[in-house]
């Protein structure tokens, strides 16, 4: 790599060829797609509401986070993986204000909301977004677009909804780091959003790990 760090990794699933990016999220170049999992709009307001003390701005992480992946990326379709909406609080004014300026910028792109659990709580975003919204499996070509990893589809399930981490150990200190867990009937994505945790997982015989850190993606070898 000469010393570069790499961006993406490029993958099959289900005959089609994907990368996976290090800013977690998988571009699908044949469609000129960027498929996004558990974004969770609006999810620090929400916890701000019950009076949890947390930080401001997670909005416009998320949102410059999706600008910086549309400047390196040709595309024409963005697909969120479920839980777009953290909860009702995701419909306040200045988040809903955020997410239509956004939208104005990228007038161009279609997006399409595959409804995860979170979204069922809270409802549909703003219609003036101009946002499809779908339920799962939503499937194009091969692929079949979930918020659950177990959801039974016709094609190759691309899911999110864990926020899958890996623990990396060494010299008993540990790195837990997002990470992308594919199998051989789907893969599950880490979490894009900017405040959302993850939850540790152990790939069972025949899963791949692809883990990101600063900027990078790097395949775990040898983890059976």
């Amino acid at each position: 790599m000469n010393g570069q760090r790499p961006a993406h990794c490029v993958v099959e699933l289900a005959g089609e060829l994907v990368w996976l990016l290090a800013h977690q999220a998988v571009y699908w170049p044949a469609r000129k797609m960027l498929i996004i999992a558990d974004i969770h709009f609006g999810k620090a307001a929400a916890f701000r509401a019950l009076g949890v003390p947390v930080p401001r701005g997670t909005t416009t992480q998320n949102l410059l986070a999706l600008d910086a992946l549309l400047a390196s990326h040709v595309c024409e379709e963005i697909v969120f993986l479920g839980d777009f909406l953290h909860a009702r609080a995701a419909h306040a004014n200045a988040t809903v204000a955020a997410m239509l300026a956004w939208r104005t910028r990228h007038a161009h792109v279609r997006l399409t909301v595959v409804r995860g659990n979170h979204d069922a709580h809270a409802g549909d975003p703003a219609a003036a977004l101009r946002i499809s919204m779908v339920d799962e499996p939503h499937s194009v070509g091969n692929l079949s677009f979930c918020h659950h990893p177990d959801t039974v589809a016709p094609g190759y399930v691309l899911a999110g909804h864990v926020h899958p981490v890996f623990h990396l150990r060494a010299d008993r200190s540990g790195l837990r780091l997002p990470c992308f867990l594919l199998g051989r009937q789907r893969a599950i994505l880490p979490s894009f959003g900017a405040f959302t945790g993850g939850h540790a997982v152990r790939p069972a015989v025949g899963e791949r790990v692809y883990v990101t850190a600063d900027a990078a993606i790097f395949p775990i070898p040898n983890i059976q």
